[in-house]
Formats: structure tokens, C-alpha cells, sequence
């Protein structure tokens, strides 16, 4: 299907590697809603079902450049590894919020990985589809699973394909470290102690938690990987009813995407309590 990009409306809105070109400039963060209220009269050329000025299937896919959207922000450099990122700005009020809040209990939230769009996703993804990256720095992709579909499932174990990404949103981000290993002892059990205790408070929730009865397929756990519930919650109902396995396209590997189920199996396999 083909979209038409539209002009920013006036309430213009923002598993899984990083790197959105940062904006210039930092704008004052506004005091953090739920979600911005859609639009109540679009222009006669916007669709219905635009979002934040987009439409929603280009919005939920990342088939835009978030440095162009006025709703998101570059987060500063106080608060990240040193990379420049952007997020959209009502989760970014909420993180400011939380990382002075684990500051004062000695804890500091760095963000690692914050908002990709379609075209940085795919690059992420076709390097480990074609054998250019390692998978977990062992394995060529290309040579150990030459299935389509058992190659997309081996990367699904911590990449998104291109399209499906909570990434896209700009309500997800990535904190201190990219290995679950980092999260089993010392600092960075204390972060994450400090995150399950206290992320709620701030309207956020790990969406990767461990597989289990409560969330049997999808990606492996990221005990990084934090979303910010308020708006991700609202998208993820939206992908529920818009996204559709035949439409992911665009990529090396696409083909894949209706064999297994990727929006059932992934888009939506997240933790229950992040769909709240």
C-alpha cells in the first residue's frame, strides 16, 4: 500500500542497535499526558486514521525521520552514553523524571539506545541476514540457518525486523547495558532491582521480561529494553488492528514475516503488563 507523508499538524506528536540523527537544538520538556489527543479536524487531504500527522501504519512501521517530527526530542547528553538519541517527548518528561528520582537513591539511568526508524532497523537487520554481523558474536546467519524463516527466528532472538519495532515509536529505550548478564550482579543488579521497584511509578515496564506462561513467544529477555506504557500501550492496540504479517516488506528477508506470524508472534508477544 502507498502512504502520502503529510504536513505536520500543529499537535504534531515521538529488540532491538541505535543511532536516529540527532535534532539541534534541545526544546524544554513539557509537562508529560498519557498521549497526545488526536487530531479533531484534519485536513481534508490527511486520512482518518493519521496519527501525530502521519499515517498510523507509516507511524507504527518507522517509515519516517523522527529528527523531522516536532514531537520528538533529542534526549541530552547527561543523560546517554555520549551517542545522540531522540524520543518522543512524553517519554522523555517521564525518564527525566525517573532518572532524578534513581539519581537520589544512587542509581544512574544511562540510555544506551533509544529511537530507530525503518531505514536504521533495516540496516541493523540485513547485516546480521546476510552474515555481516554476528548473531551473540558467534554465528554467521547466512551460513547456519539458510531457512528463511529459521533465520529470521534466530535473529528475532534480540533484533526486530524492520517495521515491527517498539524502537520506532519513540517510547522505548535501552539503559546502561545491551547483555542480560550485566543485570545479575553488582551495579547493574542494583539498577534493575531499582527499575522493577520503582519504573512503574514513572508509566514504565519491561516488555521483554523472561518467556513464560504469561508470554510464551517473542523476543528473548532484555532486562534493558524499557518502554514507556502510557503511549506504547496505545500503538501496540493500534498494531494490533493495522499491522498485518504481508504488509512487512521492504527488507532482505521480508518473506519471512507471514511464515512466522511476526506481528502475533513478536509485535505482541511482550509482557502483560505492558499492554495496560
Amino acid at each position: 500500500m502507498q502512504y502520502i507523508l503529510l504536513a505536520l499538524l500543529t499537535l504534531g506528536l515521538t529488540s532491538c542497535g541505535s543511532d536516529a540523527p540527532a535534532r539541534a537544538g534541545q526544546p524544554t520538556p513539557v509537562a508529560p499526558t498519557a498521549v497526545d489527543p488526536a487530531p479533531a479536524a484534519p485536513p481534508a487531504s490527511a486520512p482518518a486514521d493519521s496519527l501525530f500527522g502521519l499515517p498510523i501504519y507509516t507511524y507504527i512501521t518507522g517509515q519516517f525521520d523522527p529528527a523531522e517530527q516536532e514531537a520528538f526530542v533529542r534526549v541530552d547528553d547527561t543523560y546517554t552514553d555520549g551517542d545522540p538519541y531522540l524520543l518522543h517527548r512524553d517519554a522523555y518528561a517521564a525518564f527525566e523524571r525517573m532518572h532524578a528520582a534513581a539519581l537520589a537513591d544512587d542509581v544512574r539511568l544511562t540510555i544506551v539506545s533509544a529511537t530507530r526508524n525503518f531505514a536504521r532497523q533495516k540496516q541493523i537487520w540485513e547485516a546480521k541476514w546476510n552474515g555481516q554481523r554476528l548473531l551473540e558474536g558467534t554465528e554467521r546467519a547466512n551460513e547456519v540457518y539458510p531457512d528463511p524463516a529459521e533465520r529470521a527466528r534466530a535473529i528475532l532472538r534480540y533484533s526486530s525486523m524492520p517495521g515491527t519495532s517498539r524502537h520506532h515509536w519513540g517510547t522505548d529505550m535501552d539503559l546502561n547495558a545491551l547483555n542480560n548478564g550485566y543485570f545479575r550482579e553488582g551495579k547493574g543488579k542494583k539498577i534493575y532491582d531499582w527499575l522493577t521497584a520503582h519504573a512503574a511509578d514513572y508509566g514504565f515496564c519491561q516488555p521483554y521480561t523472561a518467556k513464560g506462561p504469561d508470554r510464551p513467544s517473542g523476543y528473548e529477555e532484555e532486562r534493558w529494553h524499557w518502554s514507556y506504557v502510557p503511549l506504547a500501550t496505545r500503538l501496540t492496540d493500534y498494531a494490533a488492528t493495522r499491522l498485518n504479517d504481508a504488509d512487512i516488506s521492504g527488507f532482505a528477508g521480508a518473506e519471512a514475516a507471514p511464515r512466522i506470524e511476526v506481528v502475533k508472534n513478536y509485535v505482541l508477544g511482550v509482557n502483560p503488563a505492558c499492554k495496560q
